[in-house]
């Protein structure tokens, strides 16, 4: 299913800030919801690249913020 590069995907992102695609059509899991463009795998891909610039969870980040330690 994910390897069909002919296949219509969308971006979801979950709670923690972590992105993937799905197949358009499909139910989103849970804990998942959509978040950016759909279309060709190549082209989801693309922009998850361009906007999952950190790849800590959400809570991780937040937790390295509160205690002093985020990288800047």
């Amino acid at each position: 299913m994910f390897d069909d590069d002919d296949r219509m995907f969308q971006v979801v992102v979950n709670h923690e800030e972590q992105y993937s695609i799905w197949p358009v059509g499909r139910d989103i899991p849970p804990g998942w919801r959509a978040d950016g463009p759909n279309g060709p795998k190549a082209e989801c891909l693309a922009y998850i690249e361009e906007v999952w610039t950190d790849m800590r969870p959400l809570s991780l980040r937040r937790e390295m913020e509160a205690a002093g330690t985020a990288e800047g």
